[in-house]
């Protein structure tokens, strides 16, 4: 992405009076780690930076073995499993996926992703509506337990 419209699409986010061009783009998004987010969800998110105000969208990785934080936000998630096979716990119900499926997290809705394979990654792509939220008033709120 060059730095002019990565400049703009930062300035962007939660920003009303920015003036989207018709198009942007966030390039590789998985070459872009986002390190604070990861270290919250604990395990690593690739956030596409759009300027975007009614929707997000994020790459989640799941390690071979390992889960994500058990934690939960005001907004909607819809997760599309991209790759792998694993579990969610959603509210205390364990729902069982794979490749192919998406996932339904209703707002404020404890959730946790686990993946028992030992030898590999699972991948999804998260889909929000955080950024309307945060655009009527800050209301984004989120918890991780722990």
């Amino acid at each position: 992405m060059s730095t002019d419209v990565l400049t703009e699409t930062e300035k962007a986010i939660g920003n009303a009076e920015f003036q989207p061009l018709k198009c942007t783009i966030h390039r590789q998004l998985e070459k872009s780690l986002d390190e604070q987010f990861s270290r919250e969800r604990q395990h690593p998110c690739y956030i596409a930076k759009l300027p975007s105000h009614t929707i997000s969208m994020n790459i989640g990785v799941v390690v071979a073995g390992g889960t994500s934080g058990n934690h939960r936000h005001y907004y909607e998630s819809l997760i599309y499993i991209i790759k792998g096979k694993g579990y969610s716990v959603v509210e205390g119900n364990k729902v069982e996926w794979e490749s192919g499926d998406i996932i339904y997290a209703p707002p404020w809705s404890w959730h946790q992703h686990f993946n028992p394979d030992p030898d590999n990654e699972a991948r999804y792509v998260a889909y929000t509506n955080a950024p309307l939220l945060q655009n009527v008033g800050g209301i984004a709120k989120r918890e991780e337990v722990g």
